[in-house]
């Protein structure tokens, strides 16, 4: 089953907080339940308890015995239990996710993810015994029934897990305790997140409001947001540590007993993306760094008047940047006409985000940081939260998010086992809708001034989703290698966390006391393991694609709307082939960092 969350929040350090503005929307959540009490809520629960039991009872030891009409009636039932089980985690989910502080919202989420644990434990011989079913019977079935062999893609992502499955009775008992494994990890971490207050100048912040200070235009108040934050983790850190301890030895040790080749092998399989495309992906942009995040934050420090930039420069406004809030309609008009203007079907299809209760955006006590798309059931729609403050990146987030959106409402269609796109691909119309509006912003620059912060704050954007991401996977594989071979101190965490910090960011910064705990607040390392190449991943992809477009190719609005439709229904190689693009040439990820390298060339031509 694909997991019924809310997908993991972008890199918080390029997400807003701070003052919150009046008249933002919220979710309406009805679409999914009226309310934890609702009538629909309890028969759905009743429902899927009695349709699991019924599905082992049925199925269970007999998958091989059955013909292909047989094999897709059981694939259908499994398909609306999955939809069923997600629609209740999506809405206990989002509603946690709005205010993760509030003990009846935990607890709410909590008892309904012990019940779907607990039906749905029956399920788990499934994939087992499907992964049992001799080749050429699997084959044939394929081969005879259309409607069953459009579900073959899932099958073989399924079936790419046959090599390092354990018995059905160990794979029952780690379903069993998933719940108190990671996901209780995981809520514990969103929880510690969420509470933690930090004092700034005799004022008590939030983590969202104190990381805005970082992009705060005094210098003075960005200093003492980072060392709020700094003090603050430095108190916390050793909670942090024992949840990244815990999580790593525990997917050590599945890893282990299911033998698989490294750490990041369960997301590349997950992913369905090789090993050596990501490792291409890699080894590219670390080789660009100098090209890129280094020569940039050079001509930052520059523009700043300073010879060496402190981590709390990194994301400081230039001080010809206008200290402007963008208003909610002015962000919404900005990305609908954006939208629009590459294919009004595109607006159409994110106008009820805006109408409908579909975006929840303002900045609330316990909310959580950061912003996501979830796509929930394909019966219903995604849901978009935000963090808005109307900085002009909030604008970049709204656009990136409901990229996803749209993405997310055309691959329902392909139904619920197919829709959810790996994680390689589902970056690629949030960054496309990111830089459709981005473009749109640049060409009604009023001046050179204004054109220059635009592309300055557009290069920051890349470098956060590029090269941060890529060092952040870095600190990853670090991470979970040391952890294999002993228990880690938060001075052992550190010092991986600052490997990657002068390498990536370049000589330029000097890295105050306390920035080696900042590796605490990430939330992609906590809830989804080297998730982080995906950014990257989807940002090149996007470069490469957006490439193509400006060259007025034929046909790209319906060749680009079908890669959106298909969801998870086909590889990345077969995306990207009417395109002309291979993810797995490595001068491909070239040619996607060459558009980064080109906006800098701009920035340094201009001071000349």
């Amino acid at each position: 089953m694909r997991l019924p969350f809310p997908s993991p929040a972008r890199d918080a350090a390029t997400d807003s907080g701070g003052a919150p503005l009046e008249g933002l929307p919220e979710w309406n959540l009805d679409d999914l339940y009226e309310g934890q009490d609702a009538a629909a809520l309890k028969r759905d629960l009743d429902w899927l308890e009695e349709a699991c039991r019924t599905f082992a009872a049925d199925y269970e030891g007999k998958l091989a015995e059955l013909d292909a009409a047989g094999l897709l009636e059981c694939t259908l039932r499994y398909e609306k239990i999955d939809m069923i089980a997600g629609r209740i985690m999506s809405f206990a989910g989002l509603r946690y996710y709005q205010k993760t502080t509030d003990g009846e919202r935990a607890k709410f989420m909590s008892d309904m993810q012990d019940k779907i644990t607990t039906y749905t434990t029956p399920l788990v011989f499934f994939s087992l015994e499907f992964n049992r079913i001799e080749d050429a019977h699997y084959e044939a079935m394929m081969a005879e029934n259309d409607e069953l062999a459009r579900y073959k893609p899932v099958f073989d992502r399924m079936r790419a897990m046959k090599p390092y499955q354990l018995s059905d009775e160990l794979e029952k008992f780690l379903h069993d305790t998933s719940v108190v494994g990671a996901s209780a990890w995981n809520k514990l971490f969103d929880e510690q997140i969420a509470g933690l207050t930090f004092e700034v100048d005799g004022e008590h912040l939030g983590i969202e409001a104190t990381l805005n200070l970082l992009t705060d235009s005094d210098r003075a108040r960005r200093e003492a947001g980072a060392r709020a934050l700094a003090e603050k983790f430095e108190e916390t850190a050793p909670l942090f540590a024992r949840i990244h301890n815990t999580l790593a030895k525990e997917k050590e040790i599945g890893d282990r007993w299911r033998g698989l080749p490294s750490p990041q092998a369960s997301r590349h399989l997950a992913n369905h993306v090789e090993p050596e495309v990501v490792e291409a992906l890699r080894n590219a942009v670390v080789a660009a760094y100098p090209r890129l995040s280094h020569r940039y934050y050079n001509l930052k420090a520059k523009w700043l008047g300073l010879d060496t930039l402190e981590v709390w420069d990194r994301n400081a406004p230039l001080p010809m940047e206008e200290n402007r809030i963008v208003g909610w309609e002015e962000a919404r008009r900005t990305v609908s006409e954006a939208y629009a203007a590459f294919d009004p079907r595109m607006e159409e299809l994110a106008r009820p985000f805006f109408t409908d209760g579909w975006i929840d955006a303002g900045v609330k006590e316990g909310k959580a940081p950061g912003a996501f798309a979830h796509p929930t059931v394909t019966d219903v729609h995604p849901y978009v939260m935000l963090n808005y403050l109307g900085k002009p990146r909030d604008v970049m987030t709204l656009a990136h998010e409901l990229g996803h959106g749209v993405h997310q409402r055309l691959a329902a269609g392909q139904g619920e086992m197919l829709s959810s796109t790996p994680l390689t691909l589902a970056e690629t119309a949030s960054v496309f809708g990111e830089m459709l509006t981005f473009r749109k912003m640049l060409a009604e620059a009023k001046d050179d001034a204004t054109r220059k912060v635009m592309l300055a704050g557009k290069v920051e954007d890349m470098i956060n989703t590029v090269v941060r991401q890529i060092a952040f996977y870095d600190f990853e594989c670090k991470l979970h290698e040391a952890r294999r071979g002993g228990e880690l101190t938060v001075d052992d965490i550190n010092a991986l966390w600052m490997s990657v910090q002068g390498e990536s960011l370049g000589p330029v910064f000097n890295f105050m006391e306390g920035y080696e705990t900042f590796w605490a607040y990430i939330p992609h390392f906590v809830h989804s393991p080297f998730y982080v190449y995906a950014y990257a991943f989807g940002d090149g992809l996007v470069n490469a694609l957006y490439a193509v477009y400006a060259e007025g190719s034929e046909g790209f609005e319906e060749k680009y709307f079908d890669m959106l439709r298909a969801g998870g229904s086909k590889h990345h190689k077969e995306l990207l082939a009417p395109f002309g693009l291979d993810a797995s040439d490595p001068a491909f990820w070239d040619k996607g960092l060459s558009m980064i390298e080109s906006f800098i060339d701009e920035l340094e031509a201009m001071e000349k």
